[in-house]
């Protein structure tokens, strides 16, 4: 753009002014014929004024610019016209007069110098005037502060607008800082007498750029508390998600258990991911994991409850499949439109297995004591809330010396990869992941490269059955004895429970205790139950479990017995000596009845 000043010219005024006279000028009346029409005369025919002078010559005798008139002419004839004036067109404007209202800043510098031409009034009150003339650095100190001189210097060169977004700008004496966008405009100074520098003359047209900054206070303020809004929402969702997750996981005897959870970097990374160890008793425990799709707070307050509803359904001893089956229902009335996926395993120390089932989630990893990473195997189901499934359950072999890790996808999936390569890469971490629990966890996460600006959160639980040697392996024990019925069962469990006790070396007390146990349940088995009948005894380093299970699936519970009942006490009593006892189904179809008793620390 050049700034220089325009003369106002109407192109066209001619043949307008010659259409109005037109116009203007009387009709001959009906009948009278028109007169002939004459030619106008030559500019040196104009008549001359009684001086001797020529007359004034008029629009229609000489084609120049007359008078400006109103758009609209007075459709009558009139000899007197009072002429009236146009609306300035753009062309009469002059670039002071544009930018010296508009309340954005602007500055215009010429040369490689940079020196100051001109600043409109905006930025005169909020920089204070400058003199013309000098350079910019030296005139500007503000532009310098802002890092705008190199961007100049680019713009000058190249030729080239650039834009820098959103530069605080120090309030001063104002109330407030401002934030501003400055734009850099390359333009030519053109020659119209001296530069605004006396000693630097306009001969020629100058290459400069000019500075608009508009300001984007409103708009920064606004974007800051949206942020600050966010965060609040965010660190609500990480306190309610991390409130929720358990604070201390429960250590069962035969496994050693860890697990971490990283929320996502980003602000609508919170999501509903969780876990949760839960003892069922008998030495089995539980080891649940899930995730519940979408972000912020309603994706933890969903995982809350769908966490207090598994620790609920855990207590009924359920296997694995019908605890699903049951959580299914209740996730479709928390809200039907919330997807979730959950693993929900039970590790049995007896049988050195991990028996699960899975709705729609990953895959559990299990490493053998050879190093051999494998994934366990189907049955899995759709999400949790889908409804009419039925789920099932498997089972993988987790015996002494074998591990395994339940995770979500956020530690393994990938927007540019195949979920199956970030589960191939999980796979080779774990068989080179070696150490407590904890430690594997960590190992994993920085494996897969999960750091702090992760875009999604993770959870990854570890368990381990550890193979026990030498003085460890002394506090561990089994023992099991087969009963076929009738009368001699009770006198045989009674003498198999006294001598396995007093060779673990009880104290007198406790050996009493457990004797009395396994008499009450192996009597409640044989007078409710039916064979097959095993009498299991098991000691650990914290506890010793007395469990008796039978053919009939038929769980007791605890009655009141009245005076005159020869039967139901026997629940009673057991309740009563055990520091718990508790009752399941078999996957045989029959039941297993247990007790336990805690183990004096010393």
């Amino acid at each position: 753009m050049i700034f220089t000043r325009w003369s106002a010219k109407l192109p066209g005024t001619q043949r307008r002014a010659a259409a109005r006279s037109d116009r203007a000028a009387p009709r001959p009346a009906a009948g009278t014929p028109a007169a002939p029409p004459t030619a106008a005369p030559a500019p040196s025919a104009v008549p001359a004024a009684a001086d001797g002078a020529p007359s004034a010559p008029t629009a229609a005798t000489t084609g120049s610019v007359p008078a400006a008139r109103a758009e609209h002419a007075d459709p009558a004839p009139t000899q007197d016209r009072t002429p009236a004036t146009l609306p300035p067109t753009v062309d009469a404007l002059s670039v002071h007069d544009i930018l010296g209202t508009i309340p954005a800043l602007v500055a215009v510098v010429y040369g490689p110098e940079h020196r100051l031409a001109y600043v409109n009034g905006a930025y005169a009150a909020v920089f204070g005037p400058r003199p013309a003339g000098h350079t910019a650095r030296e005139a500007l100190p503000e532009l310098a502060a802002l890092g705008l001189l190199p961007l100049m210097d680019q713009v000058l060169r190249s030729g080239k607008p650039r834009t820098v977004k959103s530069r605080k700008v120090p309030g001063g004496d104002r109330t407030r800082d401002g934030y501003y966008t400055f734009t850099c405009t390359p333009i030519e100074v053109a020659a119209s007498g001296p530069a605004p520098d006396p000693e630097v003359a306009c001969v020629a047209p100058h290459k400069g750029v000019l500075v608009f900054g508009a300001e984007v206070t409103d708009q920064i303020e606004s974007a800051e508390r949206l942020r600050a809004s966010e965060a609040r929402q965010r660190e609500a969702a990480v306190t309610l998600q991390r409130s929720l997750l358990p604070q201390e996981l429960e250590q069962p005897d035969d496994l050693r258990v860890a697990a971490t959870y990283q929320p996502g970097g980003t602000d609508a990374a919170v999501g509903g991911d969780w876990y949760d160890v839960i003892t069922l008793g008998a030495g089995r425990t539980a080891l649940v994991i899930g995730d519940v799709m979408g972000r912020g707070v309603r994706a933890a307050a969903v995982m809350g409850q769908l966490r207090t509803a598994v620790r609920a359904y855990a207590r009924l001893d359920l296997p694995p499949h019908e605890v699903l089956q049951l959580l299914d229902g209740l996730a479709a009335e928390i809200d039907a439109s919330q997807i979730a996926t959950c693993v929900y395993a039970v590790h049995d120390p007896n049988e050195g297995r991990l028996v699960y089932a899975s709705a729609g989630h990953l895959p559990i990893l299990v490493r053998d004591p050879d190093g051999t990473v494998r994934r366990a195997a189907e049955p899995t189901g759709p999400p949790l809330g889908t409804g009419g499934w039925l789920h099932t359950s498997g089972s993988v072999p987790l015996g002494p010396g074998s591990s395994a890790v339940l995770y979500t996808d956020g530690l393994v999936e990938r927007r540019d990869k195949d979920i199956d390569h970030g589960v191939e890469a999980l796979e080779r971490a774990f068989a080179g992941a070696a150490g407590a629990p904890d430690i594997v966890c960590d190992r994993l996460l920085r494996s897969l490269g999960i750091t702090a600006s992760h875009d999604d959160d993770v959870a990854i639980l570890v368990l381990q059955h550890p193979a026990r040697t030498g003085h460890d392996a002394e506090l561990f024990h089994n023992a099991a004895l087969e009963l076929h019925g009738g009368t001699e069962a009770a006198p045989r469990a009674r003498a198999f429970a006294s001598g396995v006790l007093a060779s673990w070396r009880f104290p007198p007390e406790l050996h009493d205790l457990g004797v009395l146990a396994a008499s009450e349940l192996v009597a409640n088995s044989l007078q409710h139950g039916t064979p097959p009948m095993r009498l299991r005894l098991r000691r650990t380093d914290r506890r010793l479990i007395v469990e008796v299970t039978d053919g009939d699936d038929h769980l007791p519970r605890r009655r009141r017995a009245e005076p005159a009942d020869e039967a139901g006490r026997g629940i009673s009593i057991i309740a009563t000596i055990a520091s718990s006892w508790g009752s399941r189904r078999t996957p045989g179809g029959g039941k297993a009845v247990w007790c336990e008793f805690a183990l004096p620390r010393g």
